[in-house]
Parts: structure tokens; sequence; C-alpha cells
């Protein structure tokens, strides 16, 4: 009897053990969500293919081009001439990309003593799924090359960089080279001597950013949640007894759908208004039309500038949240 019993209860924990290890099903806006998802990624794999496909025709069209430039040459003499012509040609273009690469190199190093220190925190990692840290990753590459274009660039932080986080970095194609400060540390104790002049940028704090500080330290919370986690940063900051602000967005445009800024978007913000010192020019250069309301967008013609939308970045197309969110 007691075997039996004892069989009996172990069939029904295999019976539980499976049922528990069966995979939830996925809600109905999961599953639109999954749906987009996809249809995005197979966009975007369409159009690298396209890009792909562009370039080696192309590159066969100048092929060709130069094969049928030398073929007309008159004579041997000319044809060494055109080859040498060409070398030259590559020689100053590869001058001209040196010096380029060295003069960002220079700016950014600059920067360092001279530059807006502007922090992405990203000690939320242990919030966020594989997929958020791998958005996240994203952004702040877009983050690094905006501010490698900068004519002023900031003088860029990445603190509570450790973990899977850094692991994801690391994948990045020259991470190791990148002229930005690296912190496996929180910002609160790799710039514990600056405490006073940390300022941490939250959409629930009451104070309105109107100027920026060349003094102050601007910190941008680094999590993708998709709203999960509101007020987060607001709560850090005031339990860590540093200053708060957020955008002046709502003094210049209204947003359309979803009050979000994605890290890079608020990246650029900051940099463009250390260059242009403008806001509103600086919102509207930088924040996508879609998600500005149709009286703002009649504003813009009175804009200087171009629209700096990108339709690839897949954090600003998929609306996922940031800690970071405009003024109501």
């Amino acid at each position: 009897m007691e075997e039996e019993k004892e069989t009996g209860q172990n069939d029904q924990n295999t019976l539980e053990s499976q049922r528990n290890s069966q995979p939830t099903p996925l809600s109905k806006n999961a599953q639109k969500k999954l749906l987009r998802q996809q249809k995005w990624e197979a966009k975007k794999a369409e159009k690298k293919a396209q890009v792909k496909e562009q370039k080696m025709k192309e590159a066969e069209r100048k092929r060709k081009e130069w094969e049928e430039r030398l073929s007309s040459c008159a004579s041997e003499e000319e044809r060494l001439k055109l080859i040498e012509s060409r070398r030259e040609l590559r020689k100053e273009r590869m001058e001209k990309r040196a010096e380029e690469k060295e003069d960002k190199v220079q700016r950014l190093s600059k920067a360092k003593e001279f530059g807006q220190n502007i922090v992405i925190d990203l000690e939320f990692a242990d919030l966020m799924t594989n997929s958020e840290i791998q958005s996240l990753v994203q952004q702040i590459m877009y983050c690094y090359a905006v501010n490698r274009r900068c004519t002023s660039p900031g003088h860029l932080w990445l603190t509570g960089c450790r973990g899977e986080m850094e692991n994801q970095l690391q994948r990045l194609p020259g991470f190791d080279k990148w002229i930005i400060e690296k912190e496996s540390q929180s910002y609160i104790d790799a710039l514990q001597d600056q405490k006073e002049n940390l300022v941490y940028l939250t959409a629930d704090s009451e104070t309105v950013l109107d100027e920026l500080d060349l003094k102050k330290i601007y910190i941008i919370g680094g999590l993708v949640d998709r709203n999960r986690w509101k007020g987060i940063t607001m709560k850090k900051a005031s339990e860590q007894g540093i200053q708060t602000a957020k955008l002046p967005i709502g003094s210049y445009l209204k947003m359309s759908s979803s009050q979000v800024l994605t890290v890079n978007q608020v990246v650029e913000i900051l940099l463009k208004f250390v260059e242009i010192k403008d806001w509103k020019a600086s919102f509207f250069q930088v924040i996508p039309q879609r998600k500005r309301g149709e009286t703002d967008s009649e504003e813009l013609q009175g804009v200087d500038g171009e629209e700096l939308e990108n339709e690839d970045d897949p954090s600003d197309k998929k609306k996922r949240c940031i800690e970071v969110r405009s003024t109501r």
C-alpha cells in the first residue's frame, strides 16, 4: 500500500512538473508585439540585403568603367599616368580620412577637460530582459556615434558598467577604443567628490532644466523597461540626496503619442543644446515628427536645421520606455 501511495504521489508530481514546464501562452498584446518585432526584423534584413546588392552593383560599375578607361589609352605611357593619378587620388582620400579621424580624437580628448559631463547610469541591468539590454547597448552606440560627430562633443560616462551589460558592450566593434569614461562603480562612488554637482534627469522632478551648467554632471537612467518601473530614477536620486531636473519639452511642444524618449535621443538633445543654445530647435531636430503633435510639426518650418530621424533605430520604433520622460 505504501509503495502504491508513493508511486501515485510521484505520478502526480510528474504531471504538475510537466504542466509548470509548459510555456505560458502569450497574451494578445504580446502576440502583436512579437509580430511587429518579426516584421521589423524581416524588413531590416531585406533592406540590408538591398543595400549590399546595391553596393556590389556600384562596385562592378566602377570596375568596368575603370577597365574601359584603361583600354581607351592611346599608349602605355598614358596608361601608366592614369594609374599613377588614381593612386594619388586614393592617397589623398586616405590622408583626408586620417586627418578627420585625428580631429575627432582631439575633440573627444579635449571634451574630457572642457566638455559637458553626461553620465549614462547602467545599474538597472538586473531589471531588464536580455533583449532590453541589447536595445540599450544599441542606444549607447548611437550616443557615442553622435558625440563623435559633434563640433563640441560632451564628456560621456558609462557608470555601473559591469556584468551582462559590460559583456554586451564588449561585443560592439571597437568598444575598447572608445574615448569615453567606463566605470564599473556607480556614479555616486566614481564621482563622490562632485556629489553636489550631480543632477539626475527624470520627468518626475519638479525642477525644469532651463540651462546647462558646465559644472554640473547630468545623469540619464539607462533603463529600457516598457513602463514597468515608473519613478525609479526619481526615487534613486532622492535616496542618494542628489539634485534632479527634467527637460523643458512641455514648454515647446506637445507629444502626439508616447511621452517617451530613448537614451540616445536625450543625449543628442543635450549635445544639440550645447551647440546651438536653443531648446526648441534641439527638440525639433532630434525628436521624430511622428512623436510630435500636428501643431508642433507646423512650427518646424521656423526652426533652422534638418530633422534627425533614424528609421532603422529599433529603440525608437518600438517605443521602448526609457526612464527619462518628457514633461507633462
